[in-house]
């Protein structure tokens, strides 16, 4: 099943993607809990799509794939390396990623997010995915020049729009074995597969679990892979996850 939220004549919505991705079926109630389906159903390009969840958190993960820690020169970690993103940070599909003032290097960061659907608190990780709703792709914009000068991660990855998610969450996908991919400009940039995760979905939602509760609709986006590079003002980035589809948004200069 793919979820997604989208505003229709002024009003925010949630519903269900057909196989070919071309219309949307309303949902009633809370996808997170008690939730059906209408007979309503529109045309996807009568409507407008947004982030497909507001999350209380984004917990992101740091150096957490193979070829990545190998284009850097790094050991790879012990433990998942994990910092936050503030929730003001999201953005949906096709909203604009705002190039801030204060930075003179912002980049991309391909990402496959997982979407928690309960309560998880020390989860073991054989019951993991039974805490999982599903996954979507993520942008994890960065301003590596303020990332590189704070030595932590906060204002560098924290900024309005810096969190870019969508344009659905997919509840049956497997997500051992994915395509990971950004395209800048329409030039791919980023290429891998989420079996070079250092740390896979059972370990990271078991691992951060029992350090913070994680609720519903809280969001884990698992690293990205190597290739990550600048974006500038006027350029497009799409994030493709397989089995999910692409997240694109333009960059533009702050006012």
């Amino acid at each position: 099943m793919k979820i997604v939220r989208y505003e229709r004549k002024g009003k925010k919505r949630w519903g269900v993607l057909d196989e070919e991705g071309e219309h949307v079926r309303e949902g009633v109630g809370d996808f997170l809990g008690d939730w059906g389906l209408t007979k309503k159903v529109y045309r996807i390009d009568g409507v407008r799509l947004i982030a497909p969840i507001e999350p209380s958190k984004i917990v992101a993960l740091g150096l957490n794939y193979r070829d990545h820690a190998e284009e850097l020169g790094m050991p790879l970690p012990d433990d998942p390396m994990i910092f936050m993103k503030p929730s003001t940070s999201i953005a949906g599909p096709g909203d604009d990623i705002i190039y801030p003032h204060m930075s003179s290097q912002v980049d991309y960061e391909a990402e496959m997010a997982i979407v928690i659907g309960k309560k998880a608190k020390n989860t073991a990780p054989e019951d993991a995915r039974k805490y999982v709703l599903g996954y979507t792709c993520l942008n994890d914009v960065t301003a590596r020049d303020l990332q590189r000068k704070d030595i932590q991660f906060t204002r560098g990855k924290g900024f309005d729009t810096f969190c870019p998610i969508g344009p659905c969450i997919v509840t049956d996908i497997v997500p051992d074995d994915l395509a990971v991919e950004a395209y800048l400009n329409g030039e791919q940039k980023q290429s891998s597969r989420t079996s070079n995760l250092i740390f896979g979905v059972d370990e990271l939602v078991t691992f951060i679990s029992h350090i913070m509760t994680l609720l519903p609709g809280d969001i884990i986006s698992t690293g990205t892979p190597g290739g990550i590079g600048p974006m500038q003002v006027g350029d497009t980035i799409e994030i493709r996850v397989e089995g999910i589809g692409g997240l694109v948004n333009s960059v533009v200069a702050e006012n």
